[in-house]
């Protein structure tokens, strides 16, 4: 019998409180993977890796049928998120699978795309990851990463409380592991997997939240998270910040929102990588 070796450890940081999965819940095909769409055909079998609450999983899934999407969560409960989206839309095209990307549990030469967004950014190991991506994806056919870039983060008017947020966020992300600056890495980090550069296509696309209501949703949605979400948990029981601190912080995004010219730009690498 042959024991797989034990893959590295994930820690998700951000977890799955409700301001989360009001974020998460918001990506589409469209403002999320737009850089991969063109690679997309009728009949493909895709690998989505990561799918969180499964609102791009369906609209790839739309795109690539009467192909099938196979989305995978790293447990159960995370992937059940996604199961309730599908049947909500009645998609019938998307099979689920529990599955870690340092390991993914599938043969070699499966699928015809591997898609994966804002995932290498929370792995142990990126470089392994996409290794394994690249594993299970047929010659000729497509891996795609996208990740934000904190570091990349641009806002205005200045608000020190976003300075604060910032540096509690990249230090929280890079205690469990993580790497918040991911979407500057994905070209090397796919060098270092093995793709030839002549087989990477690197890119970049943006957020961007400045009407009233972007500005509201989106403050709302870190002030939550700073607050309320397992993130909360982890500054106070890590000893990054005490609640008083978190609470400047939120008191800092609302601020921040009623600002008649605030402006905010979440910045994010992306690359393509034929198999």
């Amino acid at each position: 019998m042959t024991t797989r070796p034990e893959t590295p450890q994930n820690t998700y940081t951000h977890g799955h409180h409700e301001s989360v999965l009001r974020s998460h819940r918001s990506r589409t095909a469209e403002n999320s993977a737009a850089y991969l769409l063109p690679r997309l055909a009728a009949g493909q079998s895709l690998l989505d890796v990561g799918c969180g609450p499964g609102t791009i999983t369906a609209d790839l899934a739309e795109r690539v049928a009467p192909g099938t999407v196979t989305a995978v969560e790293i447990t159960a409960e995370a992937l059940a998120l996604a199961q309730e989206e599908i049947a909500s839309r009645g998609i019938a095209n998307v099979r689920f699978a529990v599955a870690d990307v340092h390991a993914l549990d599938f043969p070699d030469d499966t699928f015809d795309v591997v898609h994966a967004h804002q995932v290498l950014q929370h792995v142990a190991d990126p470089v392994l990851a996409l290794k394994e991506m690249r594993r299970v994806c047929k010659p000729g056919g497509v891996i795609a990463a996208r990740d934000g870039d904190y570091g990349g983060f641009r806002w205005f008017p200045e608000v020190p409380a976003l300075d604060e947020w910032l540096r509690l966020y990249q230090a929280l992300a890079t205690s469990n592991g993580g790497h918040p600056d991911a979407g500057r890495r994905l070209r090397s980090w796919a060098l270092e997997a093995g793709f030839p550069e002549d087989a990477i296509t690197s890119g970049a696309s943006s957020w961007v939240y400045a009407t009233p209501a972007e500005r509201q949703w989106w403050a709302d949605l870190w002030a939550e998270r700073t607050t309320k979400s397992s993130t909360a948990t982890q500054y106070v029981e890590k000893g990054f910040a005490y609640v008083e601190d978190l609470d400047a912080v939120a008191a800092g995004w609302r601020s921040w929102a009623d600002k008649h010219d605030g402006w905010f730009n979440v910045v994010h690498g992306e690359i393509v990588c034929v198999a």
